[in-house]
């Protein structure tokens, strides 16, 4: 899933190619994608990019004339910006944004999911947007400084990252690098971390994501690819020596994402119960 740093990147990127460049049409192949009904999708017609911005891991696309589209990739969407245009039997297309010189700014979800969306709307009307109303503080550039009384719950510390209510734009990937690199274990209670732990908590939340956005600055150009060349450590990389102790990362497979971590520097020693094997045992 696109987590902050990614949409961070596209977001520039996307920005310096398309201020003041026109729509021509827009088109919405993936009509399930499409979640508003007024303004209708062709008042896009004819408008000149303002911004392309990023709040949490949504998109947001400021046009002139005071109207904004809202954009979540979820779990498998890409926004990329194409020099020639998709055709009609693309069945990856959900969006498409047509622009001068055959370009196409292109929104397309790979899987069968479909659940990547668009909601078109009135610059006035976006802040009350349901989407953005409830999302915690941005992660990036600075985390909250509450943010030990965001954690202060008893759930575990990666869940409650990846909560957007709590804080805005982590998510499975990137909060395996965080706790990984704070040496801090995914299973501790929020509401056990004390003033220490919450401190550097919040340092390497910052430190993690700089680092992945200057990774980003150095490596992507346009075209944006289907796959980022993420600075991942430890994500998905159960199996192979910690970057720092050398010990075997492990991981918890859960029903649609994994969780890794070094048990020697982040859980004392103790390997952590493998839900897949927990199900088959049942």
């Amino acid at each position: 899933m696109p987590e902050l740093p990614e949409v961070e990147i596209t977001a520039r990127r996307l920005d310096e190619a398309l201020r003041g460049v026109e729509i021509e049409s827009a088109l919405a192949p993936g009509i399930n994608a499409l979640r508003s009904f007024e303004p209708q999708l062709h008042a896009l017609d004819g408008r000149a990019f303002t911004e392309v911005r990023r709040r949490g891991k949504h998109l947001v696309l400021d046009l002139a004339g005071d109207l904004s589209v809202l954009v979540h990739l979820m779990s498998a969407g890409r926004l990329q910006l194409f020099d020639k245009r998709a055709g009609v039997r693309d069945r990856t297309s959900r969006l498409l944004l047509r622009l001068p010189e055959q370009r196409e700014l292109r929104l397309r979800e790979f899987g069968t999911r479909q659940s990547a969306w668009v909601k078109v709307l009135r610059a006035d009307k976006l802040e009350a947007e349901e989407a953005l109303v409830t999302l915690g503080p941005e992660a990036w550039p600075q985390p909250p400084e509450d943010l030990r009384w965001r954690l202060a719950v008893p759930r575990p510390l990666h869940a409650l990252l990846r909560d957007q209510h709590v804080i805005a734009g982590i998510g499975r990937s990137w909060v395996d690098e965080i706790l990984w690199t704070a040496r801090l274990s995914p299973f501790k209670r929020g509401d056990d971390l004390d003033e220490e732990e919450s401190v550097l908590l919040r340092e390497v939340i910052a430190t993690v994501l700089d680092g992945a956005l200057e990774h980003y600055e150095r490596v992507v150009t346009l075209p944006i690819p289907d796959k980022l060349p993420m600075p991942l450590q430890v994500h998905r990389r159960q199996g192979e020596p910690c970057p720092r102790c050398e010990a075997t990362l492990e991981a918890v497979h859960y029903e649609d994402y994994v969780m890794s971590y070094c048990p020697v520097e982040q859980t004392g020693g103790k390997v952590l119960k493998d839900r897949r094997l927990s199900r088959l045992l049942k």
